[in-house]
């Protein structure tokens, strides 16, 4: 069953995430397009922007090689860093004008005081390239609507309004050329908190747009049109100006935009057509213009802060951050781990995904210790694998429970999560005859033996596990042939059935954004609604069954998981405090050759039955 890229575009959220409130984000993030759009729509595809697409190919060569990238939210907020008048302010750090309903002039002062005194281009540059990062984007305006250079459309900029009179963009670009690192800019189109005609400020201009949903909330062009000239005003004023400034001013390479909701859909054409007549050769991400008919940026990107990836078709790119914060947040010591980052940059490069991970700098100009140690663990893995990551494909192999793989040429690379404890790698459905294996890292030989015509055993035997991610080479002597059934190793000791990995039986499911407790199936409302996946196996297993969910109060009913058209295992929703429910709901046994789960419901007594994040099958031991 073909599914597409819709991280945002079907997500729904029932539990909100490490430290975020309302309003941080928004659940769809797209243009829903309406009648006034339409003359906008067909002048794009009819004309310039279809002829935009003619050069994309050549245009995102490198954005496709690069496959690993930093983002960097910083700007004045970085001060601060999560804190207001000695309270602590929760969520995005970068957000904390929108939280606080900071006015302009009192926004000034913080301004005023901003000078990141130890902020080192040339160190920034180099922290990125060491950790393997080959493209930088960094905040030339936020949501605040503070430019981070010298701005001649605006003096709301960190040359006229900080004692800091340099441009730390400029110097960014020079850095990012001496060390072969492409570099660009994000730019807050549609949110402006400090212009007096952008959507945003609430509080103190009366705009729409922001979390009073003063008009409207979301679409509020369709219901006030009157408000619309104002918002025009400030793209023709300064969104579309300032866009241009850094276009002609810095060249980038990259220029990359969120909150297109904020704005109707043709006024976000609108900037992407001045944009292509500005610089056809700069890759725009697909946060600037996209509708549910197709994304007019270069790329698609996934929610943010994702933990696992969904089904996803064409060019991706994902947005974690080391922490639960963009900007820096002196409270937020929430850091995810070195192998996290890791196996999720593995995970991209395996399913033809771009990784740009964030960080957020302090206000006085230093990256955060702690930023730092995971960009050098990163590093030290990157040096020694670099090769599984870069110029890649995603692998022909089909889903393993020990990791993920990669291809470039004859060569695939398996990237080993879970190093079973036996050292014995099982490798599922490879029919292709092997003609050297070995370490990627030191490269040591290991041997290689078929034990079936669909599998393959490694022995790993004197093999230094890598607790991250240990990558085993496979060159192949003809060009891959593979079966496509999920394969259970059967020395894993727990197999993690995703819901992004299964088939979706039935009309109406949407997926969550892939955050951690958020990479779920929802909108399953149907009894004729089921998930289903296809298992290969090589021994008879004994299996103990996790089931993992989001539920909430709109959730309620049975359901019944069927091992091979026979019901094995049933089960009550339960409902939790914290929304996420894991519990062993029983044992299965696998047979040998394929075998197929079925999750169905069973009675829906809510307006869904679950939210399912995955299906855990824990060995207990050979039967």
């Amino acid at each position: 069953m073909k599914r597409f890229f819709i991280y945002l575009l079907l997500s729904t959220v029932t539990v909100a995430s490490t430290a975020q409130v309302a309003g941080d984000e928004d659940k769809d993030m797209y243009n829903k397009g309406q009648q006034r759009d339409q003359q906008a729509v067909l002048d794009a595809v009819k004309g310039w922007w279809t002829q935009s697409m003619k050069t994309h190919e050549e245009r995102i060569a490198w954005w496709h090689q690069a496959k690993f990238g930093m983002f960097i939210h910083w700007g004045i907020y970085s001060l601060p860093g999560g804190e207001w008048k000695g309270k602590k302010v929760g969520g995005y750090a970068e957000h904390l004008m929108r939280k606080e309903m900071i006015p302009r002039s009192e926004y000034l002062e913080l301004a005023h005081r901003f000078n990141p005194v130890l902020f080192n281009a040339d160190e920034w540059a180099r922290a990125a390239r060491d950790a393997g990062m080959r493209y930088m984007i960094i905040t030339a305006k936020h949501h605040d609507g503070f430019a981070m250079y010298p701005s001649s459309v605006s003096d709301f900029n960190i040359h006229a309004q900080t004692p800091f009179k340099r441009d730390p963009l400029a110097e960014l670009a020079a850095a990012c050329k001496k060390y072969g690192i492409k570099f660009g800019f994000y730019y807050s189109h549609a949110f402006d908190w400090e212009h007096p005609d952008a959507p945003g400020n609430d509080w103190e201009y009366n705009n729409p747009g922001g979390d009073k949903n003063l008009f409207g909330g979301r679409d509020w062009y369709d219901q006030h049109p009157e408000l619309l000239p104002k918002a025009v005003k400030y793209v023709n004023e300064k969104a579309i100006p300032q866009i241009k400034e850094l276009l002609t001013k810095y060249h980038p390479d990259i220029i990359w935009f969120d909150t297109p909701h904020k704005l109707p859909f043709s006024e976000n054409l609108r900037i992407l057509k001045a944009i292509r007549e500005t610089d056809p050769q700069v890759v725009v991400n697909g946060r600037l213009a996209r509708s549910a008919a197709r994304n007019y940026g270069d790329y698609l990107n996934t929610g943010d802060r994702p933990a696992e990836f969904a089904p996803v078709t064409g060019d991706w790119e994902a947005i974690p951050t080391t922490n639960e914060s963009y900007g820096y947040s002196r409270y937020d010591n929430s850091h995810k781990s070195v192998p996290f980052f890791i196996q999720l940059l593995a995970k991209a490069a395996s399913r033809g995904g771009n990784l740009l991970m964030n960080i957020g700098p302090k206000g006085d100009g230093a990256i955060d210790v702690k930023d730092l140690a995971i960009l050098k663990g990163i590093g030290n893995w990157v040096t020694q694998n670099s090769e599984s990551i870069y110029n890649v494909t995603p692998s022909p192999l089909p889903l393993q429970n020990w990791g993920v793989s990669t291809m470039q040429e004859n060569k695939i690379y398996l990237h080993v999560f879970e190093f079973p404890a036996d050292r014995k790698l099982y490798i599922g459905g490879l029919q292709s005859a092997i003609s050297n294996a070995y370490i990627l890292s030191d490269k040591k030989a290991v041997t290689a033996k078929r034990i079936g015509p669909d599998d393959v055993l490694i022995d790993l035997s004197g093999v230094a596990a890598d607790t991250a991610n240990t990558v085993v080479v496979l060159e192949l002597k003809a060009p891959a042939k593979t079966d496509q059934t999920f394969f259970i190793a059967p020395n894993i000791p727990t197999s993690r059935l995703l819901a992004f990995d299964a088939q979706l039986q039935g009309k109406g499911f949407g997926f969550g954004d892939g955050k951690a407790d958020r990479y779920y199936v929802d909108g399953w409302k149907s009894p004729a609604q089921q998930l289903i996946w296809k298992l290969r196996t090589i021994q008879v297993q004994s299996y103990d069954v996790v089931i993992k969910y989001v539920t909430g109060k709109e959730c309620g009913g049975t359901y019944k998981l069927l091992l091979n058209n026979a019901v094995s295992v049933e089960g009550t929703v339960q409902h939790t405090k914290s929304g996420v429910v894991t519990e062993k709901i029983g044992r299965l046994e696998l047979k040998q050759g394929v075998n197929t789960l079925v999750l169905s419901p069973g009675m829906i007594s809510g307006t869904e039955l679950m939210k399912l994040l995955e299906v855990q099958l824990v060995r207990t031991g050979n039967k």
